[in-house]
């Protein structure tokens, strides 16, 4: 099997959010991986040496920031957010929609200006150097990370979100 066949039997996505989703899961996969050797590598350091891993607090930190954020877009344009669906059989189809709808432009909108106020803050994290306690690493550029996905979040939950919901629904 090849390996567009193997990404094509795996991500039900269309097109190029296909390989979006896939290099997102991939970002988030290798974070993960390196978090538990790290974890790893830091537990044995402080059993077996009396000296763990110099800042693994922050590279743990940074690692689940890039996890999380990598996950958010293909979380939320696979609708695998948490629903509570007490009165979908009360109500109608077309005013689920229309709920449905004004959810999602709440939420892209939401995470949109979310992002902006967070990449304010990174900007001003540039401009002040700041950086981490420990290993010294630039604070702003993880913080405009988090903003940039929360503004790929928006256009995912806004774009494909609702073309799910008008044209891909699950009745």
């Amino acid at each position: 099997m090849s390996f567009s066949a193997w990404v094509t039997a795996h991500y039900e996505e269309k097109g190029p959010v296909k390989w979006l989703a896939f290099a997102l899961e991939l970002v988030a996969a290798v974070t993960l991986f390196l978090l538990m050797v790290l974890t790893c590598a830091d537990v044995f350091g402080r059993y077996f040496f009396d000296n763990s891993v110099d800042g693994a607090t922050e590279l743990t930190e940074i690692g689940i920031a890039i996890l999380v954020f990598a996950e958010m877009p293909v979380i939320t344009w696979r609708g695998g957010h948490v629903v509570v669906d007490i009165l979908d059989r009360m109500l109608g189809s077309v005013l689920l929609k229309v709920l449905g709808l004004l959810s999602a432009f709440l939420m892209s909108s939401s995470l949109y200006f979310l992002g902006e106020r967070i990449y304010f803050l990174a900007e001003r994290s540039m401009r002040r150097d700041e950086v981490t306690e420990y290993l010294e690493l630039p604070v702003g550029l993880i913080i405009q990370y988090i903003a940039v996905m929360s503004w790929v979040t928006a256009g995912a939950m806004i774009t494909y979100g609702v073309y799910r919901l008008l044209f891909l629904s699950r009745d």
